[in-house]
């Protein structure tokens, strides 16, 4: 953007001005973006969004064997951990399978043609579900769209049931695989107490002691610690069993299934708990940034790179926590082994002592009693479980029933046509902003007249419709009347002058200013010949509504004088057009013609007028240039770039033709620029007993402006 004159950057006004003046290509661009983001909103497949709202809680506790049933552990990645098990295999398989996916998305998108279930999965969570979380609640929304409002809702409801038949299956499997366990357990010890039973039986026989108190107490010290270390074995094979029980229910569950039992209760190992959480952190990193970057980005294969490695630590260390179980349970196992030896050395003690004879009868009877406590405990214990087992462990509630939409949530028409307008709105004030950028054209007064080092004469504002003409004394003509007030100061008083109007370039509105001209000085008094010179496309016979023939190119001929071939027009100027159609044009052939002709015009008129052809492309306007007492050169607005302009003054400069001034043509007002001063000026003085008026040659009274710089450039000849 151009500086404002007199200082030394853009400005808010230059800027505002700015966007004025290239008003028309900001809607344009706007009204195109708006359009085009319409047309695509409209083509584009709409989809239908259903939501399923389900609250999920944590369970306080899982059953365990032979673990303290109020163990708890609290989890602040627990609805993570859920919006993974949601949108795993685990739970979509079962719901592709449960509506047909398969077959309804391949009906629509495959061409009839069923999908895999792996590519119905993708499609399912990369296209379809998409659950999201309310902050800081434990309620989740499981967000379904499809093109089919009715499909939408159908797989929103099967998520929210197949999770919730999951999550209680969840609750209870561990329960039910334990309480299968114990009474394998349990069937086991009865059939070694009947056993045992039997063996009692059987020394009672053999050893003739038939009537001893089985339930006896002895007060002998050995007996009393055989029971103890019996006491001890018992509570080590228990022990021993729980150990063996979780070491073999681990061993089986598969190693990429491992994971997902990190923040349950069966590992509770807080090295495993942070490694899993870092691994779901990178997980979501990674999938965040696949859906922004490329395969090859750096920061996507670093991303890759460093949830493999988390990956890698966490499976070494669930494989060194089965390790650490299996070790666990073999430790166990060696105290049983070891204190079976020793009770075993200790038997072979009392045996061989004084009363050898009734040890064996005693020690069978003290471990029938053991096994009969074991299988009491055994039982208790079958029964609390199958107790707590009764109890819901439904740690999930479906708080609504997704219904089919009846409006499509995408494609958003507000939202799209917001940001279009934001966008168009951005795009219109760039594209203008870089055409004022790139545009080479004179941007003000300032910089015409240091450019050119020629002043600016008169500013015309601009008109929709330039051939209309106005009334010398009318509001719309003062600018006609300031630039005849300055070319009047400008020439020597009193002579007649012979001037050529020329221009860069065609179709600057040269012919139309020029009528006009002429028409406010001869308003004012003053005898004015207006001469169209633009024998190859003249226009002043068509703007005055006469013949173009006879005219300029017939006097030059000698088919006949100039006073026969002027014409006077309804306004009462006098007019010589350019003539009859042919291949004449302005060569230096006609120039001396032309010096005579001009020679007698100035002995009848004080004004002789050259509408010229455009100077560049055409040597008519140098033959006029270099024939006539002065030049003005006509410059329209933002037309044509400086340097087109500053060659057309060089070639009149070429031929020594003196340039009296510039004329600014077709201005339009409230751009900013110090245009503005000129054209919100005409508008001030020309009110009714606003303007100020002075004297001209013919005794009329005429407008005039005040020039602030009379200097030696305004009277130049």
């Amino acid at each position: 953007m151009a500086p404002s004159s007199g200082h030394g950057s853009a400005t808010l006004t230059d800027f505002v001005g700015l966007l004025r003046l290239r008003l028309a290509l900001v809607l344009l661009v706007f009204g195109l973006v708006l359009i085009t983001t319409a047309g695509v909103t409209a083509l584009l497949p709409k989809w239908y969004l259903a939501t399923a709202k389900i609250r999920v809680e944590k369970p306080e506790s899982e059953v365990k064997l032979f673990q303290n049933q109020n163990s708890s552990y609290y989890d602040p990645y627990f609805i993570q951990d859920q919006f993974e098990i949601l949108q795993s295999e685990k739970i979509l398989y079962r719901v592709i399978e449960n509506l047909k996916l398969n077959d309804a998305l391949g009906r629509a998108l495959n061409d009839g043609q069923p999908w895999p279930s792996a590519i119905t999965y993708q499609y399912l969570t990369r296209k379809m579900f998409t659950p999201e979380s309310r902050r800081a609640t434990s309620l989740i929304e499981l967000n379904v769209q499809a093109r089919d409002p009715q499909l939408a809702a159908a797989i929103a409801n099967e998520i929210a049931r197949v999770y919730s038949a999951d999550r209680v299956d969840l609750a209870t499997s561990e329960q039910r695989e334990g309480l299968a366990k114990l009474r394998g357990e349990l069937e086991k010890q009865e059939q070694v107490v009947v056993a045992q039973r039997d063996h009692v039986e059987k020394l009672r026989k053999d050893l003739d002691i038939s009537g001893v108190d089985l339930n006896q107490r002895y007060s002998d010290m050995e007996i009393e610690r055989l029971r103890q270390m019996q006491n001890s074995l018992i509570a080590l094979r228990v022990d021993a069993i729980g150990r063996k029980t979780r070491w073999e229910r681990f061993r089986t569950i598969a190693v990429a299934d491992r994971r997902n039992l990190v923040n349950s209760e069966l590992i509770s190992d807080p090295n495993i708990q942070n490694l899993l959480q870092a691994y779901l952190v990178a997980d979501q990193n990674l999938t965040r940034l696949k859906g922004r970057l490329g395969e090859a980005h750096p920061d996507l294969i670093s991303a890759v790179d460093a949830r493999a490695k988390i990956q890698e630590q966490l499976d070494r260390q669930l494989a060194g926590y089965e390790t650490s179980l299996e070790m666990a349970f073999k430790e166990s196992e060696a105290r049983v082994i070891e204190l079976e030896r020793q009770l075993a050395q200790a038997k072979v003690d009392q045996i061989l002592s004084a009363r050898e004879r009734m040890r064996p009868f005693e020690e069978a009877a003290s471990k029938l009693e053991d096994e009969q406590r074991l299988l009491t405990t055994l039982k208790l214990t079958l029964r609390q479980r199958e107790i707590d087992f009764q109890v819901p462990k439904k740690t999930i509630e479906i708080l609504n029933v997704a219904e089919a939409p009846r409006y499509p949530s995408k494609p958003n028409w507000s939202l799209n046509l917001l940001f279009a307008a934001v966008f168009g709105l951005i795009l219109g004030v760039g594209a203008a902003v870089l055409v004022e950028f790139f545009d080479t054209s004179f941007r003000n007064v300032a910089d015409v007249e240091s450019k050119l080092s020629l002043p600016v004469l008169g500013v015309i504002p601009f008109q929709r419709t330039p051939e209309q003409r106005f009334e010398p004394g009318s509001p719309e003509g003062e600018p006609f009347r300031v630039l005849q007030t300055n070319l009047n100061l400008a020439l020597r008083a009193g002579q007649p002058v012979a001037l050529s109007i020329f221009s860069a370039g065609p179709g600057e509105g040269k012919s139309t200013t020029l009528r006009q001209l002429a028409l406010s000085m001869a308003a004012a008094g003053e005898k004015v010949l207006l001469i169209d010179s633009d024998v190859r496309r003249p226009t002043q016979h068509r703007l005055a509504a006469v013949d173009r023939a006879p005219g300029l190119t017939d006097v030059l001929l000698n088919r006949g004088t100039w006073a026969d071939c002027v014409k006077r027009d309804a306004s009462g100027l006098d007019l010589l057009t350019a003539g009859t159609p042919g291949s004449v044009t302005l060569s230096l052939l006609y120039a001396n013609k032309l010096r005579e002709l001009v020679a007698e015009f100035k002995g009848r008129y004080d004004k002789i007028l050259f509408d010229s052809p455009p100077i560049i492309g055409v040597s008519d306007a140098s033959v006029l240039a270099s024939i006539t007492d002065g030049t003005v050169l006509l410059i329209q607005h933002r037309r044509n770039p400086a340097s087109m302009v500053q060659r057309a003054k060089q070639i009149v400069d070429s031929v020594k033709a003196p340039i009296i001034g510039v004329v600014l043509n077709q201005v339009p007002t409230g751009t900013g620029e110090d245009y503005g001063y000129y054209t919100a000026n005409y508008s001030y003085y020309s009110h009714e007993g606003g303007g100020k008026k002075t004297r001209e040659a013919g005794g009329r009274a005429v407008d005039q402006i005040e020039l602030s710089e009379p200097d030696d450039r305004m009277k130049r000849t």
